[in-house]
């Protein structure tokens, strides 16, 4: 089946390996061999080539011992867990404390790295070892599972609604698009160049400067919008209450004026939690007794309720039995209704007042939030302990036997992992080796590079031994396992109602993905290691595969918009659904169902 074509020996070297050419040189691979002269075959070289030898043989793989190649993927996944959460992000925050850096950009650049290492090195491989598609297929498949499943699993594990912020979810998939849509442009002709590779990294240094000025951004868009529905609820005009610094919290209470019930209660607390740095307690409560736009009635009950949960709080100081006294000791009107009926001398007693009023109600909150922090974890602990590692303190330690029957399990699954790291790599959360965060930051680094290089031979050996195509398990079996951490993160974040952190920790961690877990390693390939060389792609069917990614993006924004901002069981299910059926496509693609997108691959005989 081979005939020899003239081969161009100064191409020699550029030769990717395996390479997939148009359908006119007859759907071919071309195999340099060694006297310059070139050989064709009909299929795609397969990665494993690109590896050690395994000390198996294909044959005994296929009776049964492929099952220990599985186990040890399965292993090098929960390896990479470890080493990311444990020691790598730890690290991490210590290089952004020392850079003085917002939340907001070590989120976007530090935080995302974090989570998003394995498809970075897993990509370093793709570009480097295998030269082929496992790196972009892990990445395109884990950006469909960050945002479909990952918000699917939210919604349906998070146990209550949780609502979501229009800002955070629009302007990181807005850009999110972007980036796919550059992908898709940039790979649409199999191949990559210099430039098309730089230009996706300089998108990710736009990204962080977007993220450094995200709040002023932000507040341009909120007055945009507020002003939108002021306009339309026919408040801009009211002018009556002429008070610069406190404009918005006035329009807010305005708004809530239009409502009887329980209108106080409600209201106060929305206003502090809408303006926390403008209202003191006691202002919000002035506020609220002085408008005219409340009818007698309001403020009248509305005193009477502050003085009755006021009583009921000096009862039973630490039960709080309903919400509404919760609000009550959040809003001291005490000294308000002191100074009406109260001594001649209130004027004086006035400011102690407020001063201890504010105090009460500061160790108020702090008690009620532990309580409800303490209710949350129990409720929480079962499940976790089922799920989720990362919730202990630390990594184990390969010497301190662990209590409990799970724990010790655990302990003996982890040892081998625990031993190794514990040795290699200091833990810069404890205070006497905190120094020492950048030898953690680098020996983490390479750890991570170690097991994801396991893990993609693995995988290789796996898809090779069942033939499947490297897309095809990058994009199902990688993607799943390289983000799993990443999901568990986004669940315990919602399961503490923080549903805007867990749906942009999954969408800015996409964006890392696309723009730099593919944009870095392509960047070094054509500019530092082979200038002006491209990066060549074997499958058409990715460029589907990133189509249908530009799509989930959509119908996820489209379904959270429809849904009214919430996250609850029902998007959780539609998300979930979304995902088999992007699978169910991507698969079909890789297999030539639709049209002819891939050769298939080549068999040892």
């Amino acid at each position: 089946g081979y005939n020899a074509l003239s081969y161009s020996v100064e191409n020699d070297d550029k030769w990717s390996g395996r390479q997939l050419l148009q359908a006119n040189e007859d759907n071919t691979t071309k195999v340099p061999e060694d006297g310059g002269q070139l050989y064709v075959r009909n299929c795609t070289e397969p990665a494993l080539h690109e590896f050690p030898n395994d000390i198996f043989t294909n044959e005994d793989r296929r009776h049964g011992a492929v099952i220990l190649h599985v186990l040890c993927a399965m292993y090098m996944f929960y390896a990479l867990a470890i080493v990311c959460d444990d020691f790598f992000v730890p690290s991490l925050e210590k290089i952004c404390e020392r850079l003085h850096l917002s939340e907001d950009v070590a989120g976007a650049t530090f935080m995302a790295a974090g989570s998003s290492a394995p498809e970075l090195f897993t990509s370093v491989i793709g570009v480097f070892i295998t030269k082929g598609d496992v790196g972009v297929g892990t990445i395109v498949g884990s950006a469909v599972f960050n945002i479909l499943c990952i918000i699917g699993v939210c919604g349906l594990f998070a146990g209550q609604v949780v609502a979501l912020s229009s800002w955070s979810l629009l302007r990181d998939s807005i850009y999110y698009t972007l980036s796919v849509v550059a992908l898709i442009v940039f790979i649409y002709d199999e191949k990559v160049s210099w430039w098309e590779s730089l230009v996706l990294v300089l998108m990710y240094a736009i990204y962080i400067v977007i993220m450094k000025y995200n709040s002023t951004i932000h507040h341009c868009f909120e007055r945009k919008t507020k002003n939108a529905a002021n306009m339309v609820n026919g408040l801009a005009n009211n002018t009556e209450m002429d008070d610069n610094s406190n404009c918005d919290a006035t329009v807010v209470l305005l708004k809530k004026g239009n409502f009887h019930r329980k209108a106080s209660v409600i209201m106060v607390d929305e206003l502090l939690s809408a303006y926390p740095h403008q209202l003191s307690f006691s202002e919000a409560g002035l506020r609220i007794m002085i408008t005219s736009h409340f009818p007698p009635k309001t403020r009248l009950s509305m005193a009477s309720r502050m003085l009755i949960n006021e009583r009921q709080r000096l009862i039973n100081s630490k039960t709080y039995t309903n919400g509404e006294s919760e609000v009550a000791i959040k809003i001291p009107i005490k000294h308000v209704v002191e100074n009406g009926t109260g001594p001649s001398n209130s004027a004086e007693r006035g400011v102690n007042g407020t001063r201890r009023d504010e105090d009460m109600a500061e160790v108020g909150n702090e008690t009620e939030n532990e309580n409800e922090d303490n209710e949350n974890n129990e409720n929480d602990e079962e499940e976790e302990e089922d799920d989720d590692d990362d919730d202990r303190e630390g990594p184990y330690t390969p010497f301190d036997l662990p209590t409990g029957k799970v724990e010790i399990l655990k302990w003996l699954f982890t040892w081998p992992l625990s031993f190794v790291l514990y040795f290699t790599v200091p833990n810069c959360n404890k205070p006497h080796l905190e120094k020492w965060f950048m030898v953690t930051f680098a020996s983490s680094t390479l750890w991570i590079a170690a097991f994801s290089y396991m893990m993609v031979w693995m995988v290789t050996i796996i898809g090779y031994t069942l033939g499947i195509p490297d897309v095809i398990m990058g994009i199902t079996f990688l993607a799943a396992g390289t983000s799993v951490p990443d999901c568990m993160a986004s669940l315990i974040v919602a399961r503490q109602g923080m549903g805007d952190m867990a749906v942009s920790n999954s969408i800015g961690s996409n964006v890392f993905d696309i723009l730099i877990g593919l944009g870095l390693p392509w960047a070094l390939q054509t500019l530092a290691v082979n200038y002006g060389s491209y990066i060549r792609l074997n499958s058409r069917g990715l460029i589907y595969s990133v189509g249908l990614l530009l799509a989930s993006v959509f119908v996820t924004v489209f379904g959270v918009h429809m849904n009214k901002w919430k996250l609850d069981k029902k998007l959780g299910c539609v998300c979930l659904s979304l995902y088999g059926i992007f699978l169910c496509f991507s698969i079909m693609t890789e297999f030539n169902v639709f049209t002819f997108v891939n050769l298939p691959m080549c068999r040892d005989h």
